[in-house]
């Protein structure tokens, strides 16, 4: 059998990767989100906590004593070098996830044959390689700031701008339409890339 084909999603904040990964799921592709797997690690690695309360302090723990995510933002939100610390620290350790959950799909008896992971970095930190195909979900930027309900975001001023992210894509979608709209071209590329095998 061959392995299932790597397909990542990335995009700008707010442009519906969510929501594509679902529709990649509902289409019979394995599914994982980078923010799964950071949920995951904070949630249950010991070594994470301790390098995130070394590197941020304890004011980041919940009253769980696990780190809290929404504690996290707060800390990092308007400090870069914080932010650089957590983004390095967690992004490698995203990376050896998905590849290992890769590595189990594709010892199933029966492995599928699309896996599509959603990275919302994939550009920014070179990720690309790791995969066969990139899907690209854009929006305009008023539709999406609408979509995170008017919140301004300074991360998106260190993003690569998506019309990049759009000529660098193997599929392009402008997700300005309905979702079933969406759905359905999710299908057709799921169309596309099990022909090709």
């Amino acid at each position: 059998m061959q392995p299932p084909i790597a397909v990542a999603i990335t995009g700008g904040i707010g442009a519906g990767k969510s929501s594509a990964l679902q529709s990649f799921r509902r289409h019979g592709a394995a599914t994982v989100s980078s923010d799964e797997i950071v949920h995951h690690l904070l949630a249950t690695d010991p070594e994470v906590r301790h390098a995130l309360v070394e590197g941020l302090g304890d004011e980041i723990l919940g009253d769980d004593g696990a780190p809290d995510r929404e504690r996290i933002a707060v800390r990092v939100f308007k400090d870069r070098n914080a932010l650089e610390f957590l983004e390095g620290l967690l992004h490698p350790l995203v990376s050896r996830e998905y590849l290992a959950w890769r590595e189990q799909l594709a010892a199933l008896p029966t492995p599928p044959r699309v896996c599509v992971t959603e990275v919302p970095l994939l550009y920014e930190v070179g990720a690309e390689t790791r995969f066969d195909k990139v899907v690209v979900i854009t929006a305009p930027a008023k539709l999406r700031e609408a979509r995170r309900g008017g919140r301004k975001d300074d991360r998106e001023a260190r993003l690569l701008p998506d019309k990049e992210k759009a000529k660098r894509g193997d599929f392009v979608y402008v997700n300005t339409g309905t979702p079933e709209e969406l759905d359905a071209w999710v299908a057709g590329v799921m169309d596309t890339l099990t022909r090709a095998t």
